[in-house]
């Protein structure tokens, strides 16, 4: 039986979910998953961390495997190994047997990944979901790769599709929807800090009950 806690994140792409974790990780001395577990994920598969990458919180509708087999943009989503599995499936697997072996060894954060679901037996987790005001996230991403704020909103629509996709099509829950979530921050109104400050808070308090 798990006693220590975990906090997973969902989040809006812009909102600073990630760095939210990463100043939240740093207070607490616990651990930070995120991009890291495709490291991991690649390395159990034997596959190279940009493949494994192209497929992260991705899923190729079936519409488009078909061609997909025959383009070389997409055919590493349906590519399969000796089970059939194409390596979409085959990466959420992996990453999800390694997110299921941390947690159990400790406490942690995890950002994504579909987390909440995937440790969904266990009782002691924080799950949360970050989001911000859009013209927040456009100017966050501006600054973040040089973008205009066309190709800035262009990348958040892209990307939350995609991460939506993912994770109700592996869940059956709506993403950032209040079923999966113990609780949801606007860093428009609290600010990084505040998300921050809060999920302290909160974690302290369930280490001590």
């Amino acid at each position: 039986m798990m006693q220590h806690t975990i906090i997973t994140i969902g989040r809006q792409f812009g909102s600073g979910g990630h760095e939210v974790g990463n100043r939240l990780a740093e207070r607490l001395d616990i651990p930070l998953y995120d991009h890291n577990l495709i490291r991991m994920a690649a390395e159990e598969l034997r596959i190279s961390r940009e493949d494994a990458q192209k497929v992260d919180e991705t899923v190729l509708g079936r519409f488009l495997s078909a061609y997909a087999a025959s383009s070389p943009e997409y055919r590493v989503f349906v590519t399969s190994d000796e089970s059939g599995k194409p390596l979409t499936d085959r990466v959420f697997e992996q990453q999800s047997a390694i997110i299921r072996k941390l947690a159990e060894g400790g406490p942690g954060i995890f950002v994504g990944r579909c987390a909440d679901y995937i440790l969904g037996d266990y009782s002691n987790c924080i799950n949360t979901f970050i989001y911000a005001y859009k013209e927040d996230r456009v100017r966050r991403i501006m600054k973040l790769y040089k973008l205009t704020e066309k190709q800035a909103a262009d990348r958040i629509k892209k990307t939350d599709r995609e991460r939506k996709v993912y994770y109700e099509s592996r869940t059956g829950r709506e993403w950032g929807g209040i079923e999966a979530n113990s609780m949801m921050f606007n860093v428009s109104l609290l600010g990084i800090d505040g998300a921050v400050d809060a999920l302290e808070a909160i974690y302290r308090k369930w280490e001590t009950r």
